[in-house]
């Protein structure tokens, strides 16, 4: 604390501000669950070279640059994101200019997570826990929204509920694995409070989504089912809007213990007894803002690229959306959440996974269909009977394993062979993306009924190829 009280240009007040217990609501050492899990993946910065230069104005740029790019265990990445600008420039090829762009997503996505905890030093925890709540998954709502910008509403399902899906089987399944490798001789417990909230909340969406679907399978014709089905996931994601703010209601005000963990020694600035900003508000928020300016840039490359990745590698669409891009753009809260369990921490790990997952069911994927309404463009919240099932069986095998309130690796294995074999279906799947329209139409005209005035069949019959071709 004296070293560190004696830099006070670290700061445009002059001053390194200090999270007092007071700030934290009386609840001591308690930190939100997501903050410590994103945490685990940054590196103490020594300031003795920085201190020494003579020009403040200097000093400063260059301590938040240390604190900022160099403040991570994941800045070898940074260099992909001029490599991936570059590469589109030059045109050395889309599927380079893909794979680049999500290795530069990767340190983006935790260094968007620990400019908000820096804000919120200044804010106050509850502002904090909101900036959290809507930025925590800012990578896959800028992808989708590019994705909708080109009207490829495809790529947006695949890739919101690849995010659900790598959350609730990939993440959590690898963490109680590991931890209950790491643990073996030790009973893991958890909180069941916690969990039994985002398993409701999750519950929620799938009858949000499962609704749409059936209401279309309910019908002998698609053709009558199309405009109300697409009224009824407005209004679902209008529902799921407000059941999400109910839910940062209850997580950041009436039940906040619950989203809270204590932090000892090792996980709290590896020992210090209080957390300090290491850089300014206005700072952190120009940081913010040209985080997420990169974060848009490398999207859009992300979305006008994969169909190109996905023709040179072999691979489809569907698998590169809900397999890869959750995979790389996640990767630091993976690893944090795993890095908790190897620790027997499996509340924060648990926070983690689940938290993000309702985050992205009840906020992202209604906003995105509130956006597209927005913009004119007929996105529903009927993700097709694969893709449907694949999310109903991955949140009901979560709230099963995690009913009784402990863990062992067997769960964790059973979580992740789940997510092997979803990841086997997508991968055989060879659809095109262009042509999955195309084929919705043509299934529809083979299911119209059989109409007695053979004039009215062939009209609609003609009205439906062309709505294929369109």
């Amino acid at each position: 604390m004296g070293s560190q009280q004696q830099e006070p240009w670290l700061l445009e007040d002059g001053k390194i501000k200090v999270l007092t217990k007071e700030m934290r609501h009386g609840h001591g050492r308690s930190r939100p669950i997501h903050n410590m899990s994103s945490s685990s993946l940054r590196k103490k910065s020594d300031r003795t070279l920085v201190s020494k230069v003579p020009c403040a104005l200097l000093r400063n740029i260059l301590a938040n640059f240390q604190e900022v790019i160099l403040g991570t265990k994941l800045s070898i990445l940074f260099p992909a994101i001029p490599a991936a600008i570059i590469a589109q420039f030059y045109s050395l090829g889309r599927p380079w200019v893909f794979i680049l762009s999500l290795l530069g997503l990767t340190p983006l996505a935790e260094r968007v997570s620990f400019l908000t905890e820096q804000v919120a030093f200044y804010t106050g925890p509850t502002v904090g826990g909101l900036l959290n709540a809507t930025c925590g998954n800012v990578t896959e709502l800028i992808i989708a929204i590019f994705a909708l910008s080109t009207n490829k509403i495809a790529v947006v399902k695949y890739s919101l509920l690849g995010s659900i899906l790598s959350n609730l089987l990939l993440v959590l399944g690898t963490s109680l694995l590991c931890g209950g490798i790491a643990n073996i001789s030790v009973e893991q417990k958890y909180d069941r409070r916690q969990a039994d909230v985002n398993s409701l909340m999750l519950l929620l969406a799938l009858l949000c989504h499962l609704l749409p679907m059936l209401f279309n399978y309910s019908a002998a014709s698609d053709a009558l089912t199309a405009e109300p089905s697409l009224h009824l996931s407005r209004a679902s994601s209008i529902v799921m809007l407000v059941a999400y703010l109910a839910y940062l209601i209850f997580q950041l005000w009436t039940h906040r213990s619950l989203f809270e963990a204590e932090a000892d020694d090792e996980d709290c600035n590896n020992g210090s007894e209080e957390e300090e900003a290491v850089i300014g508000f206005w700072s952190g928020f120009a940081w913010l803002v040209g985080m997420t300016v990169f974060i848009a840039w490398l999207s859009e490359y992300v979305v006008d690229t994969i169909e190109d990745a996905s023709d040179s590698w072999g691979l489809s669409v569907s698998f590169l959306s809900i397999i890869l891009l959750p995979i790389v753009g996640n990767a630091a809260e993976h690893a944090g959440a795993i890095i908790f369990a190897f620790k027997n921490k499996l509340d924060i790990s648990l926070g983690v996974a689940l938290g993000s997952a309702t985050q992205i069911a009840m906020f992202v994927v209604p906003l995105c269909v509130i956006v597209s309404w927005i913009m004119g463009i007929k996105m529903d919240l009927n993700f097709n009977l694969l893709e449907t099932g694949s999310l109903a069986l991955a949140i009901i095998a979560t709230s099963f394993t995690l009913q009784d309130g402990s863990s062992h690796y067997m769960k964790g294995l059973i979580l992740l062979l789940c997510y092997f074999v979803i990841g086997a279906c997508f991968f055989v799947q060879r659809t095109p993306l262009n042509q999955v329209d195309r084929l919705v139409g043509f299934g529809i005209f083979l299911s119209l009924p059989e109409m007695k005035n053979d004039g009215i069949q062939t009209h609609m019959q003609i009205q439906w190829i062309g709505f294929c071709f369109i």
